[in-house]
C-alpha cells in the first residue's frame, strides 16, 4: 500500500487525523513512536531549522531533500507543506512528482503569492493570489501527480488576511472546483470562534483540514463535534518544544558552570543511540565486517 493510500485509508477508517510537525529525521521518527497519524513536513519549522524568517527563503531542494530523509528514516504518511508552491503552477507542475518521489503522501498548497509571508506574524505581509491564478496550481498539482492517491490540499488564507469568512468560503468553494480533494482554512485569531463559524458555513463536500495553532482551546473532541473535519495538524510544536528545551538546558548549564546538574533532565546517550539504530548497525557489522 502507498502511502498516500494508507493515509486515505486512515482518514476513511478514523474520521479524523492527527499530523504532527517535523522538521528533521529524527523528529519524524519522534512524531512516528508517538503514534501520531502522519507527520507535517512544515515550512515554518524547516525555515525556523534553518534560523531563516518564514518567507520562502528555504528552497524547493532544501525542503525536498529534507522530505526524502524524514520519508526515509520514518514511516507515517507525510504531508508535505509546499507553501505557495515555490512559484506559479509551472512550478507546481515540477514540484509535485519530485514530492512524490521522494515520499509526500499528500501535498498543500496555499493561496497566497509569492514570495510568502508567515501567516501568524504581526502585521505580516498577507497578499493573496487571484481565484483563477489559484486554481490552475490546483490543476497543475493533479495533472502532475503520478499516484491517483495523492491528496491535493488547498489552503485558503483569506481568514488570515482579514478578507473575511465570505471571501474564505468562495475560495473554499473555487477550489473545490479545481479538484482539490481537501480544504485548509486557517485564522489567527486567539479564539477558534472564527474557524468554528466557517466550518459551520461550509456546504462544500470536500472535507476540512484545520491547523490550531493560534487557539490550542480547539480540541479533538470539539474538532469531531463540529464534523467536516478530517484533518488536524499541529503546525509548529516540534520545533518550539526543542526551542525551549535547549535554552532552558543550555541556560542551565552557563549558570551552574558545568554540565553535572542537567543530566537528569536530557536523553540518555543510549536513547540517541537507540533512535539512531545502533543496535542494528551492531548487529550487521557483526554478520558482514570480516
Amino acid at each position: 500500500m502507498s502511502k498516500s493510500r494508507l493515509l486515505r485509508q486512515r482518514i476513511a477508517d478514523q474520521g479524523l487525523v492527527q499530523v504532527m510537525a517535523a522538521h528533521s529525521p529524527l523528529s519524524a521518527r519522534l512524531v512516528e513512536e508517538a503514534g501520531f497519524d502522519g507527520i507535517w513536513a512544515s515550512g515554518f519549522e524547516f525555515s525556523a531549522l534553518h534560523a531563516l524568517p518564514d518567507m520562502s527563503l528555504v528552497t524547493m531542494t532544501q525542503h525536498l531533500e529534507t522530505v526524502r530523509a524524514m520519508a526515509e528514516r520514518a514511516s507515517p504518511p507525510i504531508v508535505a507543506d509546499l507553501d505557495t508552491g515555490f512559484g506559479n503552477a509551472i512550478n507546481v507542475l515540477d514540484a509535485v512528482p519530485r514530492y512524490e518521489h521522494a515520499g509526500a503522501a499528500a501535498v498543500v498548497l496555499e493561496d497566497k503569492t509569492f514570495p510568502k509571508v508567515t501567516s501568524l506574524v504581526a502585521e505580516g505581509r498577507q497578499e493573496l493570489l487571484r481565484i483563477e491564478e489559484f486554481q490552475g496550481k490546483i490543476e497543475a498539482a493533479l495533472a502532475a501527480r503520478q499516484d491517483r492517491d495523492l491528496l491535493v490540499v488547498a489552503r485558503t488564507e483569506a481568514l488570515i488576511a482579514g478578507a473575511g469568512e465570505a471571501e474564505a468560503l468562495k475560495r473554499a468553494a473555487a477550489y473545490e472546483a479545481a479538484g482539490a480533494h481537501m480544504i485548509l482554512v486557517h485564522s489567527k485569531q486567539k479564539t477558534p470562534k472564527e474557524i468554528e463559524s466557517f466550518v459551520r458555513a461550509w456546504d462544500g463536500k470536500a472535507p476540512l483540514v484545520l491547523v490550531p495553532t493560534a487557539y490550542p482551546e480547539l480540541t479533538v473532541p470539539r474538532i469531531r463535534a463540529l464534523g467536516k473535519v478530517q484533518m488536524v495538524i499541529y503546525g509548529n510544536h516540534a520545533i518550539r518544544a526543542a526551542v525551549a528545551a535547549m535554552q532552558r538546558v543550555f541556560a542551565r548549564i552557563r549558570a551552574d558552570q558545568g554540565i553535572h546538574t542537567v543530566e537528569a533532565e536530557i536523553a540518555p546517550v543510549a536513547e540517541i543511540f537507540r533512535l539512531q539504530g545502533m543496535d542494528e548497525v551492531k548487529a550487521l557489522e557483526a554478520r558482514f565486517l570480516r
